[in-house]
């Protein structure tokens, strides 16, 4: 299981989970190409990096509101 939990990722009036999941998982198809571009080896999976900069407000992610 991953930590921090969800409730706490989600921060605002319009957020949903699903928002969410496509913010993380951009991110971390982001960081596996970045690393392979640069032939490093992650040492964590990049699933978890990018929950990881999401938690510590490195990336965030915005979400369109119809009125």
């Amino acid at each position: 299981m991953l930590y921090p939990s969800v409730n706490n990722l989600i921060k605002g009036e319009h957020r949903c989970r699903y928002s969410l999941v496509i913010a993380v998982a951009k991110q971390a198809r982001y960081l596996a190409e970045k690393a392979e571009e640069n032939g490093e080896k992650l040492e964590e999976k990049p699933i978890k990096q990018a929950v990881m900069t999401f938690a510590e407000g490195k990336a965030s992610y915005t979400e369109h509101v119809e009125n």
